[in-house]
């Protein structure tokens, strides 16, 4: 029993051998045949197709970059225009008045608004001012603050004016006067120190113009500096309004020009004005043009940060002009196809203006009486791009040019007999 164990045991160990044998050949086998190596390569013998010498695996020439976007001249048979929707169209004077049309925003008038601060450190025991949004007036007190510096300084001022009481002011007297003034007192101040021979505890700081508070910076027990804003008053009896111009319409806008401006949140009926500003630099995020108008705003219907339109009037002018239809837009540059011959178009890149209704401007790259294309653009922009790529036609009824043969593939195949 022991002997036959043994036995069965050497045929398994003789049989996975012989498998492992086997799997090693055929391995062995497979990589020599992808290779192509002798002696075992299948295409031993075989003809073989190749488009370049052997070492070299032919690789379509890539067009370079500019050729998508190439066209060239195109003939038609002049005969068969109108049966293939061609017409043409010449490029002609017309006057146009086309307003623009731009969002508007009321902002405040950067020229009146004024940042209060005090001149000297110390602490804000009192505060008249309650809100952000409290309209005040000029010379109205706004906050009153303990200054520790100011207080000595009032002491100074009175026992140089008490040593001078009996004859002129001197020196000393004038330079701690002129003292008071730099930490901020004012005349009428520096006038009841002397008239009550007794520092205050307390200078007030004082709006200096009348408006809305913006901002209050400080509350009582506040710790103030020089570098410490108390409050932003901001004058809105005349606003900004500043209007967003489209790009392609900056060069029809200049100063002086009228606008309409209109604001329905605010209750006010349309008014106009004129542009006092435009600003040297596009926003770009939008790609537009600020320009600036100077409103007055006595009944404060305009309110900073109201959204509105404003409808700039360009004035007529005498355009050339060609239909919409024949402008062939690639995104990087416009043009049209304008009849040479009978039957003959080339394109031509074009500069383009203010577009209207039914016709656009062209301000440069034609001529008044040129005929371009108005109708069947998309036929004739089609065969001149595959007249650029080398294409050959691809319309019948054309004239001109001959279609090019399909190309001949050489093929090795009588190369595995020569060898």
């Amino acid at each position: 029993m022991n002997s036959l164990g043994r036995r069965f045991g050497d045929w398994i160990s003789l049989g996975a051998g012989v498998v492992v044998t086997f799997v090693l050949l055929v391995s062995l086998l497979v990589i020599q045949h992808l290779r192509h190596s002798w002696p075992f390569s299948l295409h031993h013998g075989l003809p073989v197709t190749m488009e370049e010498p052997a070492g070299r695996m032919a690789t379509p020439t890539a067009a370079p970059e500019d050729t998508a976007h190439a066209r060239g001249p195109v003939e038609f048979d002049p005969s068969r225009l109108d049966a293939m929707g061609v017409r043409t169209e010449p490029a002609r004077f017309e006057t146009v008045s086309k307003p623009i049309r731009a969002v508007a925003t009321v902002v405040t008038d950067e020229s009146r608004v004024s940042h209060v601060h005090t001149r000297v450190a110390g602490w804000i025991e009192e505060l008249y001012v309650d809100t952000t949004g409290q309209r005040v007036r000029a010379g109205e007190p706004l906050a009153g603050i303990f200054s520790q510096e100011l207080l000595s300084s009032q002491t100074e001022y009175l026992s140089a004016l008490r040593a001078a009481s009996s004859g002129p002011r001197s020196a000393v007297a004038e330079a701690a006067r002129a003292r008071l003034r730099v930490f901020g007192m004012t005349e009428a101040e520096i006038l009841e120190l002397e008239e009550r021979r007794e520092p205050m505890r307390l200078t007030t700081v004082v709006a200096p113009r009348s408006g809305v508070v913006f901002h209050r910076g400080i509350s009582v027990g506040t710790a103030v500096d020089p570098a410490t804003e108390i409050v932003t008053v901001a004058d809105l009896s005349r606003v900004w309004v500043l209007a967003e111009v489209p790009e392609a319409d900056i060069p029809e806008v200049s100063r002086g020009a009228r606008a309409r401006l209109e604001f329905p949140a605010s209750g006010r009926a349309p008014f106009e004005a004129r542009v006092e500003f435009l600003y040297p630099t596009l926003t770009e995020r939008t790609r537009t043009l600020r320009v600036r108008f100077v409103v007055d705003n006595f009944d404060g219907a305009l309110r900073p940060g109201l959204y509105g339109t404003a409808e700039l009037d360009v004035g007529p002018r005498l355009v050339l002009t060609v239909p919409r239809d024949a402008v062939v837009d690639t995104g990087l540059e416009q043009h049209v196809f304008v009849a040479m011959d009978p039957g003959g178009f080339v394109p031509r890149t074009v500069e383009l203006g203010v577009r209207l209704a039914q016709r656009v401007e062209v301000r440069g790259g034609l001529s008044e009486g040129e005929e371009v294309v108005s109708s069947g653009v998309f036929l004739v922009d089609s065969e001149s791009r595959l007249r650029a790529s080398g294409a050959g036609p691809a319309h019948a009824g054309h004239g001109g040019g001959q279609t090019p043969q399909p190309p001949t593939t050489t093929t090795s195949e009588h190369e595995g007999h020569r060898d």
